[in-house]
């Protein structure tokens, strides 16, 4: 297997992973878990090969996509898709054109298409960022070229706006973090300098709707940083690893219930095999767990959210020789939950993916019976869940969700509690239902038979404010304020200036007062799902 700085976090990761090729352990059993070798990758029998950083993202059919390196009718490297039970079939191959080596893994947008980038090729050389169907069709959104942009990196990350955002890597500092939508508009929103850091670095997207990633490189200390940056380019360093408390933070961190973000460095740390931390959106870090490089596996790499609340992820080397499946607690309690072997998969370089049915499944690069890795999954007890494509919306809206079991005639899907009446059900793992009057923030849950998933997201309703009456009037006027999603408003202002609310009426209809000190101007309304504002003005007389 060919290793280069551009398939790994850094080379130091890198050259532990080619130590540890070969090598074999005997795995350590389980505690209480069930891992499964699902499928043995074979290049000689068509199957992709050669996976880093990868990133799956479930598809509306219930297969897992991602990339492959390598493989393909060109050998440049694959979009392929995976059944939950280990059957993968090629969905296209990369070309020059398209761009090449591919790195990250795949993430789905809303419109049941796939995005991602490459690292060579397009017609820049530097390479490209792509969406691609489920049926194969690639689309180019933008070609990078070696101008300052720099060759992207990682998997994309969908904002609550629409757009995807990623970073590009470079060796010096120059890394960069911009936007692409799916229609192809490209904007670069910063360009880090050496105190920011570089060489990096994943991307996550906090309630806040900030972005927040780490880099390698660079910082006070020359060990990378952790950072957060608006979508308009405003970036913030939050930390700067010193070494003793990690190095190599690229793999980046995911938010936790809590609304703190955990994370991981790959080296570094008491043992130097890297540190899972915490961090808070203000800076406040804290070391949760340092990897001793044995036992706890070494060259930790990024964590998964689990629907229990706790984080996932891997090691490359360590444990039995050839990396560690492990699990760690938001108060830092760490537990191996699988050592790979040679035989069922080695030197993982992947994240982990919570797929619906509440299997984790993930990818090795070595190991295996034909020693070019494995699909695998790993049952840790997780409960069957629904995904929400978009998180938010207005009543009358469609909103996609994954999951499985469902049924045309019988799966009864619910916002806040509040049925759906309009649904379409795409064979039994998608269903697009519309947001339904008096529907409320909260789960969405899907009821087939005895059966109830439930939303691992919390879908927002946002409201509407379509007219008021009467228009105008003085101090403690009641005004009726006609829209939707109003059931559960918690502020009104007029001009800007709280008012009392005297009567939420109905889901359509809320009555307010206007306050002492109300101005001439617009009514605005909030409710548990967002905010709206009125398109004309109220006057107070």
């Amino acid at each position: 297997m060919n290793i280069s700085q551009r398939t790994c976090f850094r080379n130091a990761v890198c050259a532990a992973v080619l130590l540890a090729l070969g090598v074999a352990g005997a795995a350590i059993p389980a505690q209480a878990q069930t891992y499964t070798d699902l499928h043995d990758f074979n290049s000689g029998a068509g199957d992709p090969f050669n996976f880093s950083s990868n990133k799956l993202a479930q598809g509306q059919d219930g297969n897992l996509y991602t990339e492959s390196i390598s493989g393909g009718t060109s050998g440049a490297g694959t979009v392929f898709k995976i059944t939950p039970t280990g059957t993968p079939t090629i969905v296209f191959s990369f070309t020059s054109t398209s761009g090449f080596n591919p790195l990250g893994g795949l993430t789905a947008g809303h419109d049941g298409n796939f995005y991602g980038d490459t690292q060579q090729g397009g017609t820049g050389g530097d390479g490209t960022a792509f969406k691609v169907t489920p049926k194969g069709v690639l689309k180019v959104l933008h070609n990078f070229v070696n101008t300052g942009e720099g060759p992207p990196t990682n998997a994309l990350v969908l904002g609550v706006d629409g757009k995807f955002y990623g970073t590009t890597d470079v060796s010096s500092p120059g890394a960069t973090i911009y936007s692409v939508t799916a229609g192809g508009v490209f904007k670069m929103l910063h360009t880090l300098t050496a105190a920011e850091g570089y060489q990096g670095g994943q991307l996550t997207q906090g309630s806040d709707s900030l972005l927040y990633g780490g880099m390698n490189l660079g910082g006070l200390n020359s060990q990378g940083t952790a950072y957060k940056m608006t979508t308009a380019g405003k970036l913030t360093v939050l930390h700067n690893f010193d070494g003793t408390d990690g190095s190599d933070a690229a793999p980046g961190m995911v938010q936790g219930r809590d609304g703190k973000f955990y994370g991981v460095a790959s080296l570094g740390g008491t043992g130097s095999a890297g540190v899972i931390y915490q961090l808070t959106s203000s800076g406040g870090f804290n070391v949760l767990h340092n990897l001793n490089g044995t036992t706890d596996g070494s060259n930790v790499l990024g964590l998964t959210l689990g629907t229990d609340g706790n984080f996932y992820g891997l090691t490359t080397n360590g444990g039995s020789g050839c990396g560690t499946i492990f699990e760690v607690t938001t108060g830092g309690v760490f537990t191996v939950l699988h050592n790979f072997d040679n035989m069922h998969g080695c030197n993982s370089v992947t994240f982990l993916t919570e797929r619906t049915d509440g299997l984790l499944y993930g990818l090795t690069p070595n190991g295996g019976a034909n020693g070019e890795g494995v699909f695998f999954s790993l049952n840790v007890g997780l409960s069957p869940f629904v995904s929400l494509v978009t998180t938010s919306g207005k009543e009358g809206v469609k909103i996609g969700m994954l999951g499985q079991g469902f049924s045309k005639t019988s799966s009864v899907v619910k916002f806040g509690g509040v049925a759906a009446t309009k649904l379409t059900v795409t064979g039994s793992t998608y269903i697009l239902a519309t947001v339904p009057a008096g529907a409320l923030t909260g789960s969405v849950t899907v009821t087939t038979g005895a059966t109830t998933l439930t939303s691992t997201q919390t879908f927002k309703v946002l409201p509407t404010v379509t007219t008021f009456s009467p228009p105008s009037g003085p101090v403690g006027t009641p005004v009726m304020i006609m829209g939707t999603g109003l059931t559960q408003t918690t502020k009104v202002t007029f001009g800007g200036v709280a008012a009392t609310i005297v009567m939420v009426n109905n889901d359509g209809e809320i009555t307010a007062n206007v306050p002492t000190g109300a101005k001439t101007g617009k009514i605005a309304v909030t409710t548990d799902g967002g905010s709206a504002t009125s398109k004309t003005s109220f006057t107070v007389n």
